[in-house]
């Protein structure tokens, strides 16, 4: 590679890993993410450990599970919370340290107090920055449908997909200018909801040809009362597909605006001569329900709509040799990509400082490896929740290939068969033939948090349920 790789860091807020067309799932276009991804190593199980925007983030930069530095759920909820502070590690200033050049735009989600500058960035555009611009070109435009969503007005090239791709590509075109390798954060904010593509986006996708999400039709027979209350906290418990269906064709809509802006700042790498040696992540902060199951949001649940997420990992040099790799293998997208791009940099760091390990051993530059799926790899995803959007509700979740077990602390448990049931419609806690294995995943999932010093297994009354049993998984 020559010198130290530039890294091109992409995230999207809330996509769901089968909403890119190389997931092969749902009709969404993504023409940039998959010419992406056909040179570079896609991993196809990367796991949000943490489906909530803030959290997710502050953990992105410290390498450890958000519990254990107090970011139990988004600092602008109704409840105070921790977050993480600038004197805290980041390897984001470990980069800095040795040498990047750095900007970082777009969602932050850190800190309330401290902006990028105080975590090793050099330079900072917000979210409040592109508001700012929109009032002054946009005095006169106001939306009206809430969280559910509606077409943009703004034209295309001043959407906040484009405008903040414009302000990434004047970031590389000046941190090029120099002598450090340099490292570009780009962290839009779609498709969080509420969804509003601009044209020619906006009419894409005909919402009659939406066809329904697998996990739509729940009953919520068997499962944690949050479930079903959350469809009348949100007043949506009478929709029907077709109420469903515009809103996630607005989903689709503005999905396909963000990968015409991520194209046009991977194709601004080739003529600023940068190609050739930048590193270029994409994945989400997590997904979202968006009708599925019948729910809004992320809340209150760990269904794959909202764990499971894009992962891109495309490494610098001639596409022959990052062409095309494919992984199966378990991922962390947001605790592995720190000791990922540090080593990729060639920067040594403590295996101790973080939760996650390098995904560097299944990258496309060693695919002649064939690391297979049965090596000395994790066979497991854990995932965590603690609540904030209607109250605190704590949960956490271990996935094995075929097995997902959920850990309500104040509710029944869930245990889905993903071999059988990938829509997760079905919990089959209660049942029999199942109470072994439940013993066998929640004496794993205990192991995992008392490793990754998850305070909720300190309780001898939390740990009495997962080491004894000590649930009721059903109701009478």
């Amino acid at each position: 590679m020559g010198r130290q790789p530039n890294i091109l860091f992409i995230t999207a807020d809330q996509l769901r890993y089968d909403c890119v067309g190389y997931s092969g799932k749902y009709p969404v276009q993504t023409p940039n993410l998959d010419r992406l991804a056909a040179q570079s190593t896609v991993f196809h199980h990367a796991y949000s450990h943490f489906p909530v925007c803030s959290p997710a983030r502050q953990s992105l930069l410290h390498g450890k599970r958000p519990e254990t530095f107090g970011a139990l759920w988004n600092y602008n909820s109704f409840l105070p919370v921790g977050c993480l502070q600038p004197d805290q590690y980041t390897w984001t200033k470990q980069l800095a340290e040795a040498g990047y050049r750095s900007a970082f735009l777009g969602k932050w989600g850190v800190n309330p107090e401290f902006d990028p500058t105080a975590f090793g960035f050099e330079s900072y555009v917000s979210e409040g920055d592109y508001r700012a611009f929109r009032q002054n070109r946009y005095p006169d435009v106001t939306y009206t449908n809430g969280f559910f969503g509606e077409a943009n007005p703004v034209a295309l090239a001043d959407s906040e997909t484009h405008w903040f791709a414009d302000r990434a590509i004047e970031a590389i075109e000046t941190l090029s200018q120099g002598d450090h390798p340099w490292h570009v954060a780009l962290h839009f904010a779609d498709p969080h909801l509420p969804c509003r593509p601009a044209e020619p986006f906006s009419a894409m996708y005909d919402p009659a040809r939406v066809p329904e999400w697998d996990g739509f039709r729940d009953n919520f027979v068997g499962k944690p009362y949050i479930q079903a209350q959350q469809l009348a906290s949100w007043s949506v418990e009478s929709y029907t597909w077709e109420d469903w269906a515009p809103i996630v064709a607005r989903y689709y809509g503005i999905i396909s605006q963000l990968d015409d802006a991520i194209g046009r700042v991977i194709a601004s790498l080739a003529r600023l001569r940068q190609a050739d040696n930048t590193i270029i992540v994409f994945t989400a902060d997590h997904g979202d329900m968006c009708g599925s199951h019948g729910m809004m949001d992320k809340h209150y649940i760990l269904y794959d709509d909202v764990t499971r997420v894009p992962l891109i990992i495309s490494l610098p040099g001639e596409p022959s040799q990052a062409a095309g790799t494919e992984r199966e293998q378990f991922a962390y997208n947001l605790l592995d990509l720190g000791p990922t791009l540090l080593e990729l940099a060639g920067l040594d760091y403590p295996t101790d400082r973080f939760h996650g390990k390098s995904l560097v051993p299944l990258l496309a530059a060693n695919a002649d490896e064939n690391v297979p799926v049965d090596a000395d790899w994790r066979k497991h995803i854990v995932a965590t929740y603690n609540g904030q959007q209607f109250g605190l509700y704590t949960q956490r979740m271990i996935r094995t290939k075929q097995w997902k077990y959920v850990w309500n602390l104040t509710d029944i448990d869930e245990l889905y068969d993903l071999q059988h049931d990938q829509a997760e419609l079905s919990n089959v806690i209660a049942l029999p033939e199942h109470q072994e294995r439940i013993a066998e995943l929640r004496l794993r999932l205990y192991e995992q948090l008392k490793s990754d010093e998850d305070p909720v297994v300190s309780n001898e009354w939390t740990k009495h349920q997962l080491l004894d049993g000590a649930k009721r998984n059903h109701r009478t």
